[in-house]
């Protein structure tokens, strides 16, 4: 087979093109009537009573501090296994962030050290779904009220986490925030988007919050654009230095199709999961990763296969040797202390011993709800040859 197999491209149909050319035939492509209707599926699908369709999950995080003044002074606890934005919109916060190593053998954060991380200053933790996986959101309620600090705010960065489950219920409502990312490679797609859900709308006494993020994603501007371009109703207020992070209707529009096709779409990913596994749980060097048990199920967004025995440059030869069959694979992640930018902001890899044994031997396979049955079967075949060349 000569076919070449890419990571992650996204899974758009006709249903996502009629879509988005009725917006651009619409006369109004920015927020308006599709971002609403996005807002309402997001809710339906997600079990939550609010929804905020914005332009990434990184600005869903980044709106949420700001909402709630966490600043400078202020304590921000995270993980150091995950992308760049876990952290990054802490340090835009004026904030050094607080990592706490991930539990061994896992690539979720380490709920006993997060425990004993926890300070007076402590004013938010931001625990990551890596790959799909839910954290235990309980436990970590549990911590809090243990504690007596369930003032702390809990934000699930549940990127990759969209249509997992926690103990019967879809991933959505167990935290005070969840936000989720729609962009290309991710499950379901609005080619850059994000979102946020949540219950109280008035959590720690706020009036509104659900009005607080849509004018804070907009500069602080009391009426969105379409509110303004009615007839005579030019006026508005600034009550916040706010962002520009607002979804368009162009972006919602292919999510609105995708949220039909979504359940469908997660199908097949547990296929090819289920392709995976089969083929790898009688190797002794595969590491197979978290799909589902009683209280929780993935949301089947990555693959994150570790190799039993291997280090960073042997793991690196299986990856050039599947790239020569035209197969991409990918490493998710490099921790974070590992960077240039948390190197010099003082973090040291050695002081994350859990997460770089979980980094120097992980190979992410392509999981994707366009890949073929009989692809996936091609992948971990040439996988299999691969490490047992290497190893």
């Amino acid at each position: 087979m000569s076919k070449k197999i890419p990571f992650s491209p996204p899974d758009i149909t006709e249903k996502e093109i009629e879509n988005v050319v009725e917006v651009l035939k619409s006369g109004w492509i920015t927020s308006g009537p599709k971002v609403l209707e996005f807002e309402e599926k997001m809710k339906t699908y997600c079990e939550s009573e609010n929804a905020v369709a914005l332009g990434s999950a990184t600005a869903g995080m980044e709106l949420v501090l700001k909402v709630f003044d966490i600043k400078e002074g202020d304590e921000v606890i995270t993980t150091p296994y995950t992308y760049t934005a876990s952290a990054s919109v802490i340090l835009h916060r004026g904030i050094k962030p607080k990592f706490v190593d991930v539990a061994k053998d896992s690539f979720i954060m380490d709920l006993d050290k997060l425990e004993k991380a926890i300070t007076e200053k402590t004013k938010a933790i931001i625990t990551v779904d890596f790959a799909g996986v839910p954290v235990d959101y309980d436990k970590v309620r549990a911590i809090l009220k243990k504690l007596n600090r369930e003032d702390i705010l809990l934000i699930a960065d549940s990127a990759h986490s969209f249509g997992a489950s926690y103990k019967g219920k879809k991933v959505g409502t167990q935290y005070d925030f969840h936000v989720f990312s729609f962009h290309a490679v991710k499950n379901l797609t609005t080619s850059e988007g994000g979102g946020v859900t949540f219950n109280n709308n008035h959590l720690h006494g706020k009036e509104d919050i659900f009005r607080e993020l849509k004018y804070t994603s907009l500069h602080g501007q009391t009426k969105d654009a379409l509110s303004k371009m009615k007839a005579g109703a030019w006026k508005y207020d600034i009550v916040t230095d706010g962002f520009k992070c607002n979804m368009s209707d162009l972006h919602a529009a292919i999510g609105v199709v995708q949220l039909d096709r979504y359940e469908g779409m997660l199908e097949k990913r547990r296929q090819i999961f289920d392709i995976y596994n089969k083929a790898l749980e009688g190797k002794d060097w595969a590491i197979i990763p978290f799909s589902k048990n009683e209280e929780m199920e993935t949301s089947y967004h990555l693959y994150p296969l570790r190799l039993k025995g291997f280090e960073e440059d042997d793991r690196n030869k299986v990856i050039e040797e599947l790239a020569k069959k035209d197969i991409a694979t990918n490493v998710h992640f490099t921790p974070l202390p590992m960077f240039t930018l948390y190197k010099q902001l003082g973090y040291k890899i050695e002081d994350y011993p859990n997460a770089y044994n979980q980094y120097k031997n992980e190979i992410t396979l392509p999981v994707y709800s366009t890949l073929e049955l009989e692809d996936a079967k091609y992948v971990v075949e040439e996988l299999i040859k691969a490490v047992e060349s290497v190893k």
